[in-house]
């Protein structure tokens, strides 16, 4: 059995994830208590003389409490105004403080408003998303802007028990998301906060690197060199992100522990390779320890050119862990190195135990780190000739990538099957491929490139960044272009995801036979029965909805939250149909759905204006053949039919319907999401 000491960020997690599930929000006042209680045990565990299980229990207690208190605490930090839905076309003004990742509807600027019409300042959320027009420019961040748009608060969950982003918006300070109606106008304004200021700055400066780069490498490499280098996802074009998750790349995109790694390893093996060349030097200083500063450095300066988004903050605490523990003569990759980085993380930000990336990153770590202490050492032999050791060295090397990526995809699949529905059939075969060529050539290359650039000196480290990733690209689309590339798993029971990060935790940090007791719990997400897809989806303004046809999920408005609607196919294992695939079963026009008498489909009819003329005119025909009613305003119920209203929607979100024997049986999101900060 390993020490308590790894338990304790497992603890801590649990803890705050606990805070999270509630369904209603605890006073203030929990929170203290829930610290008073935490400290009494922590004093009871190290004062009284009680056995060491009684000893466990009580720390592990005591971390778990403090998880809850951090989190609860972390939630009254960071409240800020949301705005209300349904207030119209408002004047925004304000200032870019950066260039988001583009989404569905086109590119998107962060936005710290200076005014928006129709709300006082105290009710003025403190940051926004706006999706520009398609043709729109971007203005660089800095840059003062006044846009005509509709903001709403953060979208809730796509379906019920669904993935929270309202939750996530809220933890990062954004208050709403919109979209622009207008063009953008440069406006005057009021020197901003030092604080906004100075972070607007670097934004502009990594705007103008990305915007280089790709001016340098061309959209279809320098727009993901881009995207590693500054965190800027604007430029990647849409068909180069779908073959790299279809291919099990898309990891490649985000600033995460594998970026993070990479530059502090080739700035730490550089500056040690460095030192023992310079005999003067190896001889006075220590060569590991100065080599470990310098990754630190660099690993805290990619942080900031990368825009310091919540992965790269977990990444660059860890490898800042591993650096500093170097520096005070400690292991620098151990499970120990990996518990510090862990609970550092979760008290800083509580609601990341939450996180896809997280989770995925710290299983995969953990995994990882655990792998590597278990990985036999053979003795070096004496005098053996070189083309054996090479033979060696290589045969290692790859037993090593193999099991590496192995391991790491088994401790990330729960995760991925869990959240994303979505498995890559030949991911491990990609990341092989892909490994050598993203380790050694691409990203110190564009390391050296984003800091010679500037200089007007990239050109050289930037070419071969560009062979590169056309290298990776061309990998990628092959592995896509595969039969079967691709598997879609429903999601499990809510309670798997907690049940697999468990049994992966225990497998890797617990010693002994009894580590296989960690296996079932591991594999909860995999072996779990899927529970049965509902037969209609509507989402939660009622403005789409989708019937179930055996395995597909049929859209009645395919032009209108199409996000979303792939969202809940994917989690209920159902294929998004063809736009045709309605046509056998309704008639639909731009405003509204209508059932076919012979239609085998659950008869949903559907009204997506909130113009009372159309609602009145087009309603009698549907209560004629409908089993079920949607209308975004207000109607009279059919006598024959389920009918829900605005008023349904606004009280309960996004909602799945079953058909029973004894009529329809509703869940709405909002009852799975309680009534917290971010879901009112």
């Amino acid at each position: 059995m390993q020490s308590v000491s790894l338990w304790t960020p497992v603890a801590f997690g649990c803890g705050a994830a606990i805070y999270l599930s509630l369904p209603a929000e605890p006073l203030a006042l929990v929170a203290y208590v829930t610290l008073l209680s935490a400290g009494l045990l922590l004093l009871a565990a190290s004062r009284l003389s009680l056995g060491r299980p009684a000893v466990v229990v009580l720390v592990l207690a005591a971390f778990a409490l403090g998880g809850f208190a951090a989190a609860k605490l972390r939630t009254q930090t960071v409240r800020a105004p949301i705005a209300p839905a349904g207030g119209g076309v408002r004047l925004i003004e304000g200032f870019v403080v950066d260039v988001a990742s583009p989404g569905q509807g086109g590119p998107r600027l962060l936005v710290a408003p200076i005014r928006i019409s129709g709300l006082v300042p105290d009710a003025t959320p403190i940051r926004i998303r706006i999706t520009l027009r398609e043709n729109d420019l971007l203005p660089a961040p800095g840059s003062v802007i006044s846009v005509k748009g509709m903001i709403n608060a953060p979208p809730p969950p796509a379906s019920p028990g669904s993935y929270d982003f309202a939750r996530d918006a809220f933890f990062d300070g954004v208050g709403g998301v919109g979209f622009a109606l207008t063009e953008v106008r440069s406006i005057e304004a009021a020197p901003p906060p030092w604080r906004l200021a100075l972070e607007m700055k670097v934004n502009a400066v990594r705007w103008a690197l990305a915007k280089r780069i790709v001016g340098e490498m061309g959209v279809e490499s320098g727009g993901l060199a881009a995207a590693m280098i500054t965190g800027h996802e604007a430029f990647v074009p849409k068909e180069q992100v779908e073959d790299l998750r279809a291919s099990g790349l898309a990891h490649i995109i985000s600033i995460s522990g594998l970026h993070m790694a990479i530059v502090g390893g080739f700035a730490f093996a550089s500056v040690r390779l460095g030192i023992a060349a310079w005999p003067w030097a190896a001889l006075r200083v220590s060569s590991k320890k100065v080599a470990a500063a310098a990754g630190l450095f660099a690993v805290m300066l990619y942080l900031v050119i990368s825009g310091a988004p919540a992965p790269a903050e977990r990444a660059a605490i860890t490898a800042g862990a591993a650096f500093l523990a170097i520096l005070v003569d400690r292991r620098a990759i151990s499970l120990h190195t990996l518990a510090i980085a862990a609970l550092v993380i979760l008290a800083l930000q509580p609601e990341a135990v939450a996180a896809p990336g997280f989770q995925m990153s710290f299983a995969a770590t953990a995994a990882l780190v655990a792998l590597a202490e278990a990985w036999p050492r053979p003795a070096k032999e004496i005098n053996t000739p070189w083309p054996i050791r090479a033979a060696q060295a290589i045969g290692v090397w790859t037993a090593a990538s193999i099991g590496a990526s192995f391991v790491a995809g088994l401790a990330t699949g729960p995760f991925a099957m869990q959240h994303f529905n979505r498995v890559s059939t030949f991911g491990l075969v990609a990341n092989l491929l892909t490994a050598p060529i993203s380790s050694f050539l691409m990203m110190p290359a564009l390391a050296i490139g984003a800091v010679l650039a500037p200089l007007g000196l990239g050109g050289a480290p930037l070419a071969a960044a560009d062979l590169a990733i056309d290298t990776m690209n061309m990998i990628a689309s092959w592995v896509a272009a595969m039969p079967g590339s691709q598997r879609i798993f429903a999601s499990a029971p809510a309670w798997t995801l907690p049940a697999a990060f468990i049994g992966v935790l225990w497998l890797c940090l617990w010693k002994g036979p009894l580590r296989w007791l960690g296996l079932p719990l591991a594999l909860a997400v995999w072996l779990c029965p899927r529970p049965p897809a509902p037969d209609v989806w509507i989402s939660s303004d009622g403005a789409a909805a989708a019937v179930r046809r055996g395995d597909e999920a049929v859209l009645l408005r395919p032009d209108a939250k199409l996000f979303a609607a792939e969202l809940w196919a994917r989690r209920r294992g159902l294929t998004v149909g063809e736009e045709s695939a309605r046509e056998a079963g309704y008639d639909c026009d731009r405003w509204s759905c209508a059932p076919r008498q012979a239609s085998g489909d659950p008869r949903v009819a559907t009204i997506f204006t909130r113009r009372a003329s159309t609602i009145e005119k087009k309603q009698p025909l549907f209560c004629q053949w409908a089993e079920v009613v949607v209308v975004r305003g207000a109607a009279a119920p059919c006598p024959m039919a389920l009918t829900l209203t605005e008023a349904d929607f606004t009280r309960g979100g996004s909602a799945e319907l079953y058909r029973t024997a004894d009529g329809w049986r509703i869940v709405w999101a909002q009852d799975l999401r309680g009534q917290r900060p971010w879901s009112r």
